[in-house]
């Protein structure tokens, strides 16, 4: 197993020379030309042009329920998490951090279609079939080139496609992890993370990859996101010398069904020697992670100014060629900066770059009734995440984009207010930023003289005279105002289901009261553990048992607003059974090598009522980096964190363990 929580992470590319902490990349991009015009086809614009979600950690039939939803919100694309199989951490656990992880999905035992955390290629193949009647692309997250490190979960076919052993599936530098990401040769060919690299140059094993991958278009897939794309060589990078060609790209990217119609995009998150314009040749897009970061920045410091956001920090590549986003799941998890942006910032971030000309947005879904003090929210594998990308702001901006497609952009700080930003679309439209304070509205704007209404209240309307936009009402702080007539269509506001934000979903007793919630919609319907569906109304209460074959209860919501489009939530409540850890209950804890010499034990229950402060209590050293603890009265049902301390690391990163007396825990 691994060592150290960062380095679970597939997703996590960057060496720790070119990543601050707060998930800052450094700037420098190293190409040798820019690529070549390459021609879209109307399958692949219509992605391109529209916008993505990225559905993390969603299950197949999740998605399917949510496909009217988030065609209705604006979106041309879905991006599923990886569908390979995968290795049941924790006996099967579902949750996304601690009974279970979301990263399991990322870190393939075999590619075939199918895995616990997600569905079967069935459930798959459904859900393609429901995206394709309303017109939504499906996008795969895909991984290539790395497996769980736990070996001997592997499947004996892949194995064998590898060329018979791990010795052969795997490269020969991967003996060793990357310690230097400017060296192209250990970049592409030793362990990223601690995860066991495949010899992707070797035919047979492209040979079963390609059987995959067509397994999934043949399903209904229309383009792939390629995770740790940085890590597979390009053709002329240096290579092992094993007779074998690096003709991964060339390969899955041209000997593939419907090639000419796939959206395919790497992920090169940059920091050197990231090639990023050749990537993007060979693939046809990459992801622009720095620019994400330079968003970050800009919100978290109320400055949008057009120095701050107009550059996409790519070198010579095209920013029509690249996957732009506020935040992925990399930056959100893995650099451990879910916290600094709330909800709001996020929103005013992707109508930046949504309206803006270049790129294609991608919106990362994130968790459930996730907030700055709960990163996992409901912390459930399988279920739907947060309600933000149906926020009206966001919806507006979407169609906004489809509507200005092949409009020039200018990018405006009216009045030199660096905390509000236009985007203007050519003279078609433009969309207005306002991060602080009231924004008066009367300033210079491109739009043909008339009359506009604000397509996110739809009620607002200003006035453009002479080249000079004009309104009663000024832009509230943390608004988004979205003008345009040509092309416009109406849209009715979306139904929302779910239930109250101090819902608890690990449950201690034999039930619980739930608060439902409903938006934009008469009347809602609930079932609990696939029972009859009821009706109910905003503010209702239901009671939720422990069911009489698990521990985990599901309430799924569903309704519709007026013009019918249907929409779908599912809730999970974990019931824990009451444990008693008795005092003189002994626990163990084996500190990583990278920890100081003090080591604490954080000890809570779900009330939260007998804690003491954090860091906990100090536990006592019995050997070089094994440490143990003594309960020094009875807990009911009590979880635990080990931590260096107060701004030190902690284990594990959210939700704390359950209390195995004589266990000694390790860092996986």
């Amino acid at each position: 197993m691994l060592t150290g929580t960062a380095a679970l992470f597939a997703g996590c590319e960057n060496g720790s020379s070119s990543q601050t902490q707060s998930g800052t990349t450094s700037e420098n991009t190293e190409e040798t030309s820019a690529p070549a015009e390459q021609k879209v086809t109307e399958k692949e614009a219509h992605v391109a042009n529209g916008a993505i979600l990225q559905c993390f950690s969603w299950d197949f039939n999740t998605i399917k329920e949510s496909i009217p939803d988030i065609s209705a919100a604006g979106f041309t694309a879905v991006q599923t998490s990886p569908v390979n199989e995968c290795l049941p951490g924790e006996n099967g656990g579902m949750e996304l951090y601690g009974d279970g992880k979301w990263y399991y999905h990322y870190q393939p035992t075999d590619f075939k279609i199918g895995n616990y955390q997600l569905g079967t290629r069935d459930e798959f193949k459904a859900m393609c079939d429901e995206a394709e009647k309303y017109g939504v692309s499906v996008i795969v997250d895909i991984i290539a080139n790395h497996t769980t490190p736990q070996l001997d979960a592997v499947s004996e076919e892949l194995v064998k496609a590898g060329g018979g052993s791990f010795e052969t599936l795997f490269h020969e530098h991967n003996k060793g992890d990357i310690t230097d990401y400017s060296d192209r040769l250990q970049c592409t060919t030793a362990k990223m993370g601690g995860l066991p690299d495949i010899n992707t140059e070797r035919p047979s094993f492209q040979d079963y990859f390609l059987t995959f991958v067509n397994d999934c278009i043949d399903c209904g897939a229309d383009g792939f996101r390629y995770d740790t794309a940085k890590h597979i060589g390009l053709p002329d990078d240096p290579k092992e010398e094993d007779g074998f060609e690096n003709n991964f790209w060339p390969r899955v990217t041209t000997e593939i069904h419907n090639a000419d119609d796939m959206f395919i995009y790497g992920e090169v998150l940059q920091g050197g020697n990231d090639r990023l314009a050749d990537y993007i040749s060979v693939i046809g897009r990459t992801t622009a992670s720095t620019y994400g970061s330079k968003i970050r920045s800009a919100l978290m410091n109320n400055m949008i100014d057009t120095s701050a956001v107009k550059e996409y920090w790519i070198g010579s590549a095209p920013d029509s060629r690249i996957v732009t986003w506020v935040e992925s799941h990399d930056n959100y998890i893995n650099d451990g900066t879910w916290f600094e942006l709330n909800n709001e910032q996020v929103i005013l971030g992707w109508c930046i770059i949504s309206a803006r000309q270049g790129g294609t947005p991608l919106f990362f879904s994130r968790p459930y009734l996730c907030s700055d003090a709960s990163e996992w929210g409901m912390n459930r594998i399988g279920a739907q995440g947060d309600d933000m990308y149906k926020d009206a702001r966001v919806s507006a901006v979407n169609f906004f984009r489809q509507a200005m497609t092949g409009e020039e952009e200018t990018l405006v700080n009216p009045e030199n207010d660096s905390t509000a930003l236009l985007i203007e679309r050519g003279d078609k439209g433009v969309v207005i930023v306002n991060t602080s304070g009231e924004l008066k509205v009367d300033f210079d704007i491109n739009l043909p003289d008339g009359e506009y209404t604000d397509r996110v209240d739809g009620k607002t309307v200003y006035t453009v005279k002479g080249g000079k936009l004009t309104s009663a009402s000024a832009v509230p702080e943390n608004s988004v105002v979205v003008l345009y007539n040509e092309g416009y269509t109406e849209h009715t506001a979306h139904a929302n289901v779910g239930v109250a934000e101090d819902t608890q979903f690990v449950i201690g007793e034999a039930s619980t009261e739930v608060t439902l919630t409903l938006e934009n919609a008469d009347e809602g319907t609930y079932a609990l553990n696939g029972g009859k569906e009821t009706a109910f109304k905003n503010g209702d209460k239901v009671k939720v048992e422990k069911p009489s074959d698990g521990n985990v209860a599901r309430l799924e919501l569903r309704a519709k607003n007026p013009d019918g489009t249907s929409t779908y939530e599912r809730a999970e409540f974990t019931f824990r059974r009451n444990k008693v850890i008795t005092k003189g209950t002994k626990v163990y804890f084996k500190k990583p090598d990278s920890w100081g010499d003090e080591i604490n034990i954080y000890i809570y229950n779900l009330d939260d009522e007998e804690s003491k402060p954090w860091p906990g209590s100090e536990m006592t050293k019995e050997s070089d980096g094994t440490y143990s603890y003594a309960f020094l009265k009875d807990w009911d049902n009590p979880l635990i964190i080990f931590n260096e301390g107060e701004g030190g690391a902690q284990y594990p990163a959210d939700r704390g363990f359950d209390v195995e007396p004589d266990k000694a825990y390790t860092v996986e």
